[in-house]
């Protein structure tokens, strides 16, 4: 593919909470900070040139996190794209706490979520959070304390919509009863669809699905393997491939590969441009039982 065919707008649209219409291959920005999701980047000019590259190929939405760094991927996203463009959205969460590299505890008093939220529109320079979500339901607090100050904070105009990580369909009802939920970001790849579930109900109810971790194929990928053979067939490599079949699957599907690397943001947002036949995908499918 050359850099003219290169485009996230490629995927598709989907519109969040009906209203905030993005491109459905975004970006994450986790893999911007240090080992363990701690500290500063080891070159963060090129995590401000992967941030400036996507949004030249089209993304419009970025997801991140303060507890990434922590703060340090909010900060380089307004460092990168400030001010932004009009269309841009920017998901962000709160509800992790961290203590150092690799270690995320869940704090969900209704405090210390209004602190976080407050220091997100600061950190990315913005006066209203399009997508604010939950990173993890804290099980030491009501869901309701914890959902109840999200609903709150969008009453008094910091927050736009709301959405939820790593949660069951069950835990996604009971919050929806408080605010209406717009999205959920949980762990889903071509390797693990323990979430199968969750998404079937996001499409039942025209909800973002946000899969995590969406590049993971394990021994999916290796030599011989249909993926591999299949991304050979397409000239294309075996994570693209991945992306395509998360494209496929859900309308609702909204991947937000991240890296470090421009060359490989741009071999991420190419997948948008790959057309799975069903027998492909149903190939790809049947590769691994969820």
């Amino acid at each position: 593919m050359t850099n003219q065919n290169i485009a996230a707008s490629n995927a598709g649209t989907f519109k969040i909470g009906e209203d905030l219409t993005v491109n459905r291959l975004g970006y994450g920005t986790m893999q911007l900070t240090g080992k363990g999701i701690w500290g500063e980047p080891r070159d963060p000019e090129e995590a401000v040139r992967v941030l400036q590259r996507a949004v030249e190929l089209g993304v419009n939405f970025i997801d991140t996190a303060d507890s990434y760094g922590p703060f340090v991927a909010n900060r380089l996203i307004k460092k990168a794209l400030h001010p932004y463009k009009d269309d841009l959205v920017i998901a962000t969460k709160v509800g992790l706490t961290r203590c150092g590299p690799d270690d995320w505890r869940p704090v969900g008093r209704p405090e210390y979520l209004r602190q976080q939220v407050e220091l997100n529109l600061i950190d990315l320079g913005l006066e209203t959070i399009d997508l604010l979500q939950l990173h993890r339901i804290d099980p030491k607090v009501p869901l309701a304390e914890q959902v109840g100050e999200l609903e709150l904070l969008k009453q008094e105009g910091k927050i736009r919509h709301i959405g939820l990580s790593q949660v069951t369909v069950e835990e996604f009802k009971a919050a929806n009863t408080i605010t209406p939920i717009v999205s959920v970001q949980n762990l889903y790849n071509l390797a693990n669809r323990e979430s199968e579930s969750m998404l079937e109900y996001c499409e039942a109810n025209n909800v973002a699905f946000i899969p995590w971790f969406p590049l993971a194929t394990g021994e999916l990928a290796k030599e011989g393997s249909p993926l591999a053979n299949i991304a050979k067939e397409h000239g294309a490599h075996p994570a693209q491939l991945a992306l395509a079949w998360l494209l496929k699957r859900s309308p609702v599907m909204l991947p937000i590969p991240g890296t470090s690397s421009v060359s490989h943001v741009e071999e991420n947002i190419a997948a948008a441009g790959i057309t799975l036949s069903d027998e492909d995908f149903n190939t790809l499918t049947n590769a691994v039982k969820s």
